[in-house]
């Protein structure tokens, strides 16, 4: 059974920092571009990061430049997104996406994880 399964998520103040983790398992994911993305209560899911097949490119949506860090580890055939700098607007459940595309927008083509609470207090 193929799953990924999200974890790192909490309350955290606003300036505050969370890693959130994505752990792979059933098959393997080392060569899908794999990212984050994210649903705030009332609005529709939105892109937040990917990162290349090989680790080397990562991609992020405008509103996390320079606070949000996408990596990966093949070995443990995980994601991660560090998020620094949190503000209000982050509060959202966060979903790890298994082949992110991009065509005109964003889009997952494979396995969503059941999402992770990240709360952001003022």
């Amino acid at each position: 059974q193929v799953q990924l399964v999200e974890s790192g998520g909490g309350l955290v103040q606003a300036g505050g920092s969370l890693r959130l983790s994505c752990a792979a398992s059933g098959r393997t994911f080392n060569n899908n571009p794999m990212g984050w993305f994210r649903q705030a209560p009332g609005k529709e899911r939105e892109f937040v990061a990917a990162i290349s097949g090989n680790g080397g490119t990562p991609y992020y949506a405008d509103s996390v430049k320079g606070r949000f860090t996408i990596s990966r580890d093949k070995a443990k055939n995980a994601v991660y997104l560090q998020m620094n700098s949190l503000k209000p607007e982050d509060t959202a459940v966060y979903y790890c996406a298994g082949d992110v595309r991009r065509s005109t927008i964003w889009h997952n083509n494979g396995y969503w994880g059941q999402g992770t609470q990240v709360t952001v207090s003022s």
